[in-house]
Parts: structure tokens; C-alpha cells; sequence
């Protein structure tokens, strides 16, 4: 069994931690404060380039592997966050619906709140019921960050989902 191992980066919504296990990322987190870098590799450097894309608007999808570890329902809410289109949200009590576990809002949100993955399995899209911003591990001004960023970059794609070349 290889044990994981870290790597920090400063990004644009500041510094990020990301936990790996040989070739696989299986934690992406906010740092709590700049310090110890950890150990980057190659796999590292890949996930911060793939997040950068994603920061300028570049990236919807990422390439990198990355493993999932929780129980069956995190499992059926982590996928369900994934199947949540770029740009959009959904809430909480529509995810519980899509699982098939309707009355399960607020496990939805314990589960989104222990997502290992912040970003690439996009539990900020997740809002509340009545369009407020609820709950976030990476704190509320990121969460709000990052959907802005997704808006403003949806914006800016063709019909088709195709980025749009900028105009000279």
C-alpha cells in the first residue's frame, strides 16, 4: 500500500492542497496557510496545469486520475455532483431527488461537505433551495469565486460548447 503524499500550490483562489496515492489524486483541499510544499511530481504539475485552464476559462473537464473513497450514499452524491453541468447549479434537494432519496437534503450536504475532491467534483455548484450560497469547505467567498468564474466563462462559449476565438 503506498501511502499519500502532498503537494501545494498558490492558485488564484489561493493556495491548494492536493493528497495523492502513486498516480491518482485522492484529496484536493484548501491549504490552510502557505508552508511545507510537499513533495511535486509530474502528476502534480499535470492537476495544477489542468487547474490554472480552469481558473483562465480554458478547462471544463479534467484529464488527471483521481479516486473517490466514502461511503455508498457520498459515492451516489459525488457522482450526481458530477453530472452537474459547468455554469450551472443545482440545490441540495434536487440532488437528494436525483439519488432517489428525496427527504436526504441535509445528508447531501454533510456529504458535499466531506467531498475529498473540491473543484473537479464540483460540490460549489450545489446552492441552496431559495438561490442562497450555503456551506462550503473552502469558505463562501471561494465558493462564490468559483461559480462567478464558471458564468463568466460560460458566457464566452459557442452554442455548441466550443470555446469561442477571441475577437482581434
Amino acid at each position: 500500500m503506498i501511502n499519500q503524499q502532498y503537494a501545494c500550490y498558490q492558485t488564484p483562489i489561493g493556495c491548494l492542497q492536493m493528497g495523492y496515492k502513486g498516480d491518482t489524486l485522492v484529496a484536493l483541499k484548501k491549504a490552510e496557510a502557505e508552508g511545507d510544499n510537499g513533495n511535486k511530481t509530474p502528476l502534480t504539475e499535470q492537476i495544477y496545469q489542468e487547474l490554472l485552464e480552469y481558473f483562465e476559462g480554458k478547462r471544463q473537464r479534467f484529464t488527471f486520475k483521481y479516486r473517490l473513497n466514502g461511503t455508498d450514499f457520498q459515492m451516489k452524491v459525488w457522482q450526481a455532483l458530477l453530472e452537474i453541468p459547468y455554469g450551472e447549479t443545482s440545490t441540495y434537494k434536487a440532488i437528494a431527488q436525483k439519488i432517489g432519496n428525496p427527504k436526504a437534503a441535509r445528508a447531501v450536504g454533510a456529504a458535499n461537505h466531506n467531498n475529498p475532491i473540491m473543484i473537479v467534483v464540483p460540490c460549489h455548484r450545489v446552492i441552496g433551495s431559495q438561490g442562497k450560497l450555503v456551506g462550503y469547505a473552502g469558505g463562501l467567498d471561494m465558493k462564490a469565486a468559483l461559480l462567478q468564474l464558471e458564468e463568466n466563462f460560460i458566457h464566452k462559449m459557442t452554442p455548441e460548447g466550443k470555446e469561442s476565438l477571441p475577437s482581434k
